[in-house]
């Protein structure tokens, strides 16, 4: 492969933020030569959050969400086209572009092919049992929706209760349904995951955790949710939010480490290739702070990444910089703001520092091994002030004043 400085066709595979941002940084960052990107949807990049929110309310329009046009950045776009296969070898990216087959040659790669929604494991299901990941998904959930459709959203995770958050603002009767003891409990825990039922309750959805879905009924229309009880929730439309698959299915035989996704070094390049970096929802990054990979779905982490993976593919092995920054998410659900900093995987102690979650106004800490690991805040902004503390590994719980001003 040719050194980073002699780079002369570079393949972006991903259309997400990660690409985009990624295609962006090169052209920024003086990078000349050709580039493609390769992206499995027919939009142009857009802000996937908008998705599960403003979008699926109708409070933005379809155009309100897209990123800056890519054609001002001198990109061949492939569009609806798919990555099926990489050589290695020949340095060749195989695509499925409709009825065309193309082998794009390479000799820096970038992959932002994302993830995909997961499938319900039973099957076939009705009409009207639907998930969302992409533009297409939120519009066809939208001309589903009447003005008493009764919805069941399987899935207390963000998107689940993102999507339960919106359309009971629309004011649909909405149930919704979680294996987990608590709402969010797999990314914030018991404690702070019943401050999100709560919430939910207050706002008239029909919470039922602790339960298991076992399959629908209906021959075309979907009419109920069966649960492994033997009830059933009645439905005239179902969504399903069971999380997300890494799209790493068109790099088998490459030689390339997949686990949980595109394995990588803290500077974002591939293990097993060399001229190959990845960011967003398909990577899974060396953290220094947290010392081990980390794999993160969030809009922030992933345009962060297609960002720094671009620099250090121009830069090459021997300049390129570690990506340590502190993990930052937001969830929007009624009138709460969700902010999060830091990863809490694996905390011994959670305190509220500040507030109080009955007023839902609080701020709580994560803890492990007497070090401060993640903070949640529903004050807006608050947890700016506490990125330092998780960087720096401050004993826990932190003090708000010991904050550098």
């Amino acid at each position: 492969m040719p050194s980073s400085h002699q780079l002369k066709h570079v393949v972006v595979v991903g259309g997400g933020v990660a690409g985009a941002m990624a295609a962006q940084t090169l052209r920024v960052e003086g990078y000349d030569g050709e580039l493609t990107m390769v992206g499995a949807e027919w939009h142009a990049p857009y802000h996937r959050p908008a998705l599960s929110k403003k979008l699926l309310t109708g409070e933005v329009h379809r155009a309100g969400i897209d990123m800056a046009p890519q054609n001002e950045l001198d990109v061949r776009t492939l569009r609806s086209a798919r990555a099926v296969g990489l050589d290695m070898t020949s340095h060749t990216v195989e695509v499925r572009d409709g009825n065309q087959h193309r082998s794009l040659k390479f000799d820096g790669l970038v992959i932002a092919s994302g993830a995909h929604a997961r499938e319900w494991p039973g099957g076939p299901v009705p009409f009207g049992v639907m998930s969302l990941r992409t533009v297409d998904d939120c519009l066809a959930i939208r001309s589903q929706l009447r003005k008493h459709t009764r919805v069941v959203v399987i899935g207390g995770g963000f998107i689940g209760t993102e999507v339960a958050a919106s359309l009971c603002s629309l004011g649909h009767k909405v149930t919704l349904l979680s294996r987990a003891g608590a709402l969010l409990q797999t990314a914030l825990g018991q404690e702070m995951g019943n401050c999100w039922t709560d919430l939910h309750r207050d706002h008239g959805v029909d919470v039922r955790i602790g339960v298991k879905v076992d399959g629908f009924a209906g021959s075309r229309q979907v009419k109920a949710v069966r649960l492994s009880d033997g009830s059933k929730v009645k439905a005239d439309l179902v969504l399903i939010g069971l999380g997300v698959e890494p799209a790493t299915d068109w790099l088998q035989g490459a030689g390339i480490t997949v686990d949980n996704g595109v394995v990588c070094d803290a500077t974002g390049a591939a293990e097993g290739a060399i001229g190959v970096v990845a960011a967003g929802d398909v990577a899974r990054w060396w953290h220094p702070l947290y010392q081990q990979h980390l794999r993160i779905e969030h809009w922030d982490q992933a345009s962060r990444q297609g960002v720094t993976a671009a620099r250090n593919l121009l830069v090459g092995p021997g300049e390129a910089e570690e990506y340590d920054a502190v993990p930052y998410f937001w969830s929007d659900q009624y009138d709460v703001k969700l902010q999060l900093v830091g990863v809490p995987t694996g905390y011994d102690r959670v305190e509220v520092i500040e507030g109080d979650v009955r007023d839902r106004q609080f701020v709580a800490a994560y803890g492990k091994g007497g070090s401060t690991i993640a903070v949640l805040s529903t004050i807006p902004g608050r947890v700016a002030d506490y990125r330092s503390a998780i960087a720096e590994r401050t004993t826990f719980p932190p003090s708000l004043q010991a904050q550098p001003v």
